[in-house]
């Protein structure tokens, strides 16, 4: 069929961060290319710029959407992302809708699918990331993107249920003894309905998941059987967040709930929508009166959740659906869901976009430090060949062996240097273990089996809180002795660069120290996430060992990624001053073997010497070139990185009406 549909802002905005990516991408191949060409790729650069590339290639933007049952959650989902599709895809019926978390994203190397963990995978108390690398787990459903009613009867998969007994029903999560009013109603054969799946992901060609975006669409939080991991993993990684209420009912004790003990404390960013204002229709008020009884319950809403009313949207999901299928401007103006979408485009995307340019600029700056390092040796060393050459000017061959012997004894002299170095890399090698095994994985198992024992001593692990916290701490130590122990082999080598550089005219110094910022803002994201599992309402569900496995494994796999992260920036610090001693080390030695080749030369050929000397002289000229070249590749990736900004705003006044069939 032939109608008018819609390009907003966020896809847009979406558009200009992915080719603004794939630039940067280039940018840094271009710089890779370049630097192995002309020997400059040594170990430190190389890994530097492939975990750039590694970045830039996997960076994602995740919005969640999170809301009690009956919100309209799917519905906007469908408005804001797949109305191009002509049709509803996610399935937005009256009732339980979603009945599990459903990630929606799309891997290139990955076909259309739909992947499903089974709810009994629950019983082996196995974190998802554990799960992801099990795929022989997961049930896996085609889908053809070129048919999107089939599309939508595929993915009605994540509405299925099952009836299981009561006992079954209480080792899945799903039934408690201490909320009773919270548990599902038994069906007439005495079975309790509960989820089939435990997690659906959804791979899927659409243009703004190829553009980087992630969609986390969750079932109803405040329900029986939500799955813990959505508030323990999934949604602090969530860039952004929706919180769905009624504009009808405005924040109900249930909404209230929900926000407080999953999204009140988070530091993502917040966004509250107040679905269904066409419910607020009223032929007996006039539309001025309809509109503050609008305006009436955003402020409310505000204040009851103690947010800006600046961040609370209400609008229409069904109807912005209804007119973006249909092409009517008008009603997709009425529904007032682009004042939604102009929010996530102009504060999400910023954020992303600085991240990364930071990112990108830092790797740059080190790239261009490390090829200043490498040619400002070569360079000198060139300088004092040519200054030893032009003093053998109109002096006889006996004069030349003299030198030649000089060289000798000065390499001689230098090879002294390899016994410090080894001492050197001795004592760093044995501290930088050292500091490692403190962030190793041993280490986490052995800190949160002190927790488990802490939390075991006391009556229902009521101090199971108190154990978790006290587990916060002893990690926050373990990141600040880490920091203070690169200090200390900052200063260590700092010392050693100095004396090897006055003693054997090395070049050495070292980089600026990874401040391991996030891995503290990460460790405070797990404790605000984790800790209200721990409290008075879980007293009985703590005191269940499937429960306590299952939070044990969750939270050690998190940890592991968080400090496994911080262990790879350690190591790359040090990586980088430990290749760049070998780097000069190789370039003296061959330094010292081109000056005796060069001497022998001239010993034996008349005029030679004029000759090394122009040759010398070339070589300066070439490495002055290369510095340029490099300082120039390096800026523009910086300069690329800087872009960011014009992009959005190209992408930003993009026309909003486009023409589809």
């Amino acid at each position: 069929m032939n109608a008018d549909r819609f390009e907003y802002s966020l896809a847009g905005q979406l558009d200009a961060l992915s080719s603004w990516r794939g630039l940067l991408d280039r940018q840094a191949a271009d710089l890779a290319r370049f630097l192995q060409t002309h020997g400059l790729d040594d170990e430190s650069s190389a890994r530097h710029l492939l975990a750039l590339r590694e970045r830039l290639a996997t960076d994602r933007l995740c919005v969640a959407f999170v809301a009690e049952f009956s919100r309209g959650k799917s519905e906007l989902i469908n408005a804001i992302f797949f109305a191009d599709t002509g049709r509803r895809v996610l399935p937005a019926t009256p009732g339980r809708t979603t009945m599990c978390p459903v990630e929606i994203g799309y891997d290139a190397s990955l076909p259309p699918v739909l992947a499903l963990l089974p709810i009994d995978t629950r019983l082996e108390a196995q974190s998802l990331t554990d799960l992801r690398a099990k795929p022989a787990l997961w049930t896996r459903l085609p889908l053809d993107p070129s048919s999107p009613d089939k599309l939508s009867e595929a993915l009605t998969e994540v509405m299925r249920t099952k009836g299981v007994s009561v006992e079954t029903a209480r080792a899945l999560g799903f039934w408690r003894d201490d909320v009773p009013q919270d548990n599902p109603p038994l069906l007439a054969d005495g079975l309790v309905e509960v989820p089939a799946w435990r997690h659906a992901a959804i791979n899927y060609p659409h243009p703004l998941l190829k553009r980087g975006l992630v969609v986390l669409d969750t079932p109803g939080l405040n329900a029986i059987g939500a799955e813990p991991e959505l508030t323990l993993s999934l949604l602090p990684a969530a860039h952004g967040v929706v919180f769905i209420c009624g504009a009808d009912t405005g924040v109900t004790k249930s909404d209230l709930d929900v926000w407080r003990d999953h999204l009140g404390g988070q530091s993502m960013a917040r966004y509250v929508v107040l679905n269904k204002i066409d419910a607020l229709a009223d032929p007996l008020l006039s539309p001025e009166a309809v509109r503050a009884q609008i305006d009436n319950q955003v402020k409310s809403t505000a204040a009851t959740l103690e947010i800006e009313p600046s961040r609370v949207f209400p609008l229409s999901a069904r109807q912005a659906l209804a007119a973006r299928i249909e092409g009517n401007r008008k009603g997709l103006e009425a529904s007032r869901l682009l004042a939604l979408e102009d929010a996530l485009a102009t504060q999400l995307l910023p954020r992303r976009r600085e991240v990364i340019a930071q990112l990108v600029t830092e790797t740059a700056q080190a790239i261009e430090q490390q090829a200043q390092r490498s040619l400002g040796d070569q360079r000198r060393q060139i300088a004092e060949q040519m200054l030893e050459l032009r003093g053998l000017r109109g002096k006889n061959s006996g004069k030349v062996a003299q030198m030649i012997q000089r060289v000798d004894a000065e390499s001689h002299e230098f090879e002294r240097c390899t016994e410090k170095l080894l001492a050197l890399r001795a004592v760093h090698s044995k501290v930088l273990r050292e500091q490692l095994t403190a962030l190793a994985a041993d280490a986490l198992r052995d800190e949160v089996a002190q927790m488990q024992d802490e939390a075991a001593a006391t009556l229902f692990k009521l101090g199971a809180k108190k154990a978790f916290i006290a587990l916060c701490m002893r990690l926050r130590v373990r990141i600040t002795r880490a920091r203070s122990r690169s200090q200390e082999i900052h200063e260590m080598l700092q010392g050693s660069f100095k004396q090897l550089n006055a003693e054997f005219g090395f070049a050495l110094s070292l980089t600026r120290l990874p401040t391991l910022e996030r891995t503290d803002r990460e460790i405070d994201l797990i404790e605000s996430s984790y800790v209200q599992y721990l409290g008075l309402s879980n007293a009985l569900r703590l005191a269940e060992p499937r429960f306590m496995e299952q939070f044990r494994r969750m939270l050690l796999s998190k940890l592991n990624m968080v400090f496994e992260n911080a262990s790879g920036e350690i190591e790359l610090w040090n990586k980088s001053a430990s290749t760049q001693v070998d780097s000069q080390l190789r370039d003296r030695r061959r330094g010292f073997k081109r000056r005796r080749e060069s001497l022998e030369r001239i010993q034996t050929a008349a005029g030679e010497l004029d000759s090394r000397i122009a040759d010398l002289e070339q070589q300066e000229q070439r490495l002055q070139e290369l510095w340029a070249h490099v300082r120039q590749q390096a800026a523009a990736l910086s300069d690329a990185a800087g872009k960011a900004d014009a992009a959005a705003h190209g992408a930003a006044s993009m026309p909003i009406l486009r023409a589809a069939s």
